[in-house]
């Protein structure tokens, strides 16, 4: 009986888990959204996304970005024509696929960059409130291996599957 009851203990604890993650991300996602609306960057939440995601896969191409933000192709090319439009990034021909285009920053894309990360830095800081610097990186380095051992569970093309029915 006490195996029983701590079996179904562990299960709710992972069952909160699950559900804190969730509410946790999208939480997050809402409050990066309504920061960049009202930031006055004259970029949409999307594009801001996109930009930053650009940023930590320079030269990528369009279709890893695209599954990296979970969107479909064609909406990450929405952003990037209004994000070329404004020089902050600029499509290049792929050499070892010439039907792929890689993306990369322009010069004028770190002011952009650094806005953006200023306005995630403080949703970030309000999140984080009352956390040690101890709890904070212990929490950094738990979900980076949360991240890591999904990644690794689920192959990428199962990886965009789940990202496009997600929507």
């Amino acid at each position: 009986m006490k195996f029983e009851d701590e079996a179904k203990g562990a299960e709710k604890h992972m069952d909160i888990l699950g559900f804190l993650i969730v509410d946790s991300a999208r939480l997050l996602r809402a409050a990066f959204e309504r920061r960049i609306a009202q930031a006055g960057l004259g970029l949409t939440p999307g594009e801001a996304r996109a930009l930053i995601n650009i940023a930590a896969l320079d030269g990528s191409r369009q279709l890893d970005i695209a599954a990296r933000m979970g969107v479909e192709p064609m909406t990450l090319c929405a952003y990037l024509d209004k994000l070329e439009a404004l020089g902050l990034v600029e499509r290049q021909q792929c050499s070892a696929d010439r039907r792929a285009k890689r993306v990369n920053l322009t010069a004028t894309s770190s002011e952009m960059i650094g806005s953006i990360r200023n306005e995630l830095n403080a949703i970030l800081g309000q999140a984080t409130e009352g956390l040690s610097e101890e709890n904070n990186r212990i929490l950094r380095e738990a979900l980076a291996l949360f991240n890591a051992n999904l990644q690794a569970a689920v192959p990428s093309a199962a990886l965009q599957t789940v990202a496009d029915e997600s929507r």
